[in-house]
């Protein structure tokens, strides 16, 4: 607390609020072009404030990243806040949004930019709106699992996931669980890319694949492929404390859903108990329904998912549409 800034801010405001006599300059990207218009005669109106603009906008950025601090609390059951300051700051613009006729854009919440958002792009082409929603949907369910987990996504829903001890082994359980859905989707390694996964990966096309890090060999392979893109991710942030959804004429806002569950105090509702292996995939079930769109139905075994329905308004339909991707005939009616 110590060290936040008074005398900085207010000499900004006061600069900016008096911007037909002053110019004030709070980015060094700016430097130069306003350098050059000073040894040309000096800037327009206009200039000074847009520059006023950015000022005030910066100040405001500092505010809620203060407020943000203080308002922080390690508890999903504390009150939400009275009122809520976002700032966030455009690290790129994108072809278009979700459909041709939308303008889309990148931000970050931050000045350096985490997760996603601060993710380098080692190959491929200009990552798209549509490419990032579904990039986040992967690596959210990968990155969500302890063990080595490998995610495919396609339309923001986990087509495929699998955990091994062995990343190119769980690529290839993931892959298998909808070889269909799989093309043309997004995959995400929770753990370095071997050249054995990459190799696994290169009869597949994708639109991008994401990891923490790739082996040297891995990535020569990969970047074979000319239209994938390829993503390295650093250390994942912390789990933002809100979701925010927005509404006509406001926002919803909830805690974020970061509870780990513990299986041993589940309690068993069937005549028979399950087993160990069992009780395993009830809990890698549980967790990838997480990251999947109500009506959400997992099957799962051998800790890989082996069907899927999802976003469906009738749950025995999502139940259905497990049933037929995963080939299994369960006993009884449902």
């Amino acid at each position: 607390m110590g060290n936040i800034d008074i005398g900085g801010p207010t000499m900004l405001r006061a600069a900016s609020k008096n911007f037909p006599s002053v110019a004030v300059v709070v980015d060094p990207a700016d430097y130069a072009w306003v350098g050059q218009k000073l040894s040309e005669g000096g800037l327009t109106i206009d200039d000074r404030r847009g520059l006023a603009a950015k000022a005030f906008n910066h100040v405001s950025t500092y505010d809620a990243a203060v407020t943000k601090y203080l308002l922080k609390s390690d508890s999903a059951d504390e009150e939400l806040p009275g009122s809520l300051t976002i700032s966030l700051k455009k690290i790129t613009g994108l072809r278009y949004g979700e459909n041709p006729h939308q303008n889309g854009a990148l931000y970050s919440e931050s000045n350096v930019p985490m997760g996603l958002a601060g993710a380098r792009q080692l190959h491929g082409r200009e990552l798209s709106y549509n490419n990032l929603m579904d990039a986040d949907a992967a690596w959210r369910t990968a990155s969500d699992f302890a063990d080595s987990t490998v995610s495919v996504v396609k339309h923001a829903n986990p087509c495929g996931l699998a955990s091994r001890n062995d990343i190119a082994e769980a690529y290839l359980a993931a892959y298998e669980g909808d070889t269909v859905s799989a093309f043309g989707g997004i995959v995400a390694f929770n753990r370095t890319v071997t050249a054995a996964a990459a190799e696994a990966m290169e009869p597949v096309f994708y639109e991008v694949v994401i990891a923490p890090d790739y082996e040297t060999r891995a990535l020569e392979i990969l970047q074979k492929k000319r239209n994938l893109r390829i993503l390295a991710i650093d250390k994942q942030p912390d789990t933002p404390a809100y979701d925010l959804r927005p509404i006509t004429g406001g926002v919803l806002v909830q805690a974020s859903d970061s509870i780990e569950e513990d299986p041993t105090s589940w309690t068993v509702a069937t005549q028979r108990a399950p087993s160990d292996a069992e009780m395993k995939d009830l809990a890698f079930a549980w967790k990838a329904a997480k990251h999947i769109k109500s009506n959400a139905i997992v099957f799962a075994k051998g800790l890989a998912m082996v069907g899927m329905g999802a976003g469906q308004p009738n749950r025995v339909v999502s139940v259905h549409l497990s049933q037929r991707s995963s080939g299994i005939r369960p006993k009884g009616q449902f």
